[in-house]
């Protein structure tokens, strides 16, 4: 079957080591099933598993791809949930939950194998392509803000780095469920896309405020961490999912973390439960994943440049 995937490991140049050809079918152990791709989307995930972060040498080669919505062996329409042995399902009593990719085959190909339980119904609302956006990226925003920030309706949310995915689905998933959402970007071009989605306001990078927020959801790391901080109300909550500006800050701005009493929160995709929340929000509210651009398989080298450039708003789709 035809896949992109990881064959190389190089640190520097990740996009060396991308190779699109044909792999072997997938295997399927008992409690497991295949599910045939039609849409699947990228994440920074892919990129960092081309660098050898949770991956390395004696897996390759590697399929990439967490995200994924297909059809099933029954002609179901489903969406996957890519955290695997989560709960136990499929794998060994002491086996680490682990992301596709990781340790199993991924979802940039004609076919993956994952275990039953990872398998949802998909909304008949939503297609293939905005399926297959939500499985990490907008599950990652849907569980820091409503799980680990534990924001309501009427609460104030900074975003940094409107853009990425992340922060893209968090602006839309906030001001669908009526929080008071402020971003950040360097560029003017992403600012004024983050107001069509429902921003109330959008700054540049470091910019002060209006009044300081409930909460801060964080993925840029290192370039936004003081801001971050700082943007804080006393008590308040700052989420991190990412730090794709790298994770040392140059100051850790401890003294205001403690004093004023804040929350930091770690945060890494989501369950099973909250996927079937997430789906059912956006088939509810008429929310729909903001997607970048389209692309078939055969042009996934096209979709890595584009996403390690940073020249995207929204998810990249690969579409088989």
């Amino acid at each position: 079957m035809f896949a992109a995937y990881a064959a190389r490991i190089d640190k520097e140049e990740p996009l060396s080591g991308l190779e699109l050809g044909h792999r072997p079918e997938p295997k399927v152990p008992p409690g497991w099933m295949t599910v045939a791709v039609k849409a699947a989307s990228l994440n920074h995930h892919d990129l960092w598993s081309l660098r050898g972060v949770g991956l390395g040498e004696e897996s390759l080669p590697m399929i990439l791809g967490c995200d994924a919505a297909g059809i099933d062996d029954d002609g179901n329409e489903v969406v996957l949930h890519s955290v695997i042995g989560q709960t136990g399902h499929g794998v060994g009593p002491r086996e680490p939950r682990s992301i596709l990719t990781e340790r199993y085959q991924g979802t940039f190909a004609e076919r993956v194998a994952v275990p039953q339980w990872n398998v949802l119904p998909k909304p008949k609302a939503l297609s293939f392509e905005e399926a297959a956006c939500l499985p990490t990226a907008w599950l990652t925003a849907y569980r820091m803000l409503f799980t680990n920030a534990a924001v309501r309706p009427g609460d104030s949310v900074l975003v940094q780095g409107a853009g990425g995915g992340v922060a893209t689905a968090a602006i839309v998933l906030g001001a669908a469920a009526g929080l008071r959402v402020f971003a950040t970007s360097r560029e003017e071009s992403k600012r004024k896309r983050a107001l069509e989605l429902g921003a109330e306001a959008a700054l540049e990078a470091g910019a002060r405020l209006p009044h300081k927020v409930d909460a801060v959801l964080e993925t840029v790391g290192a370039a936004t961490w003081s801001h971050s901080v700082k943007s804080l109300r006393p008590g308040g909550t700052l989420v991190i999912s990412g730090a794709t500006s790298g994770p040392n800050p140059p100051a850790a701005e401890l003294n205001r973390i403690f004093f004023l009493e804040l929350k930091v929160v770690g945060s890494t995709m989501g369950t099973k439960e909250e996927l079937a929340g997430l789906l059912s929000f956006c088939a509810a509210k008429g929310v729909r994943p903001v997607i970048d651009s389209v692309l078939p398989l055969d042009r996934a080298r096209e979709g890595f440049e584009k996403m390690a450039g940073g020249d995207l708003f929204g998810k990249v789709v690969l579409t088989v």
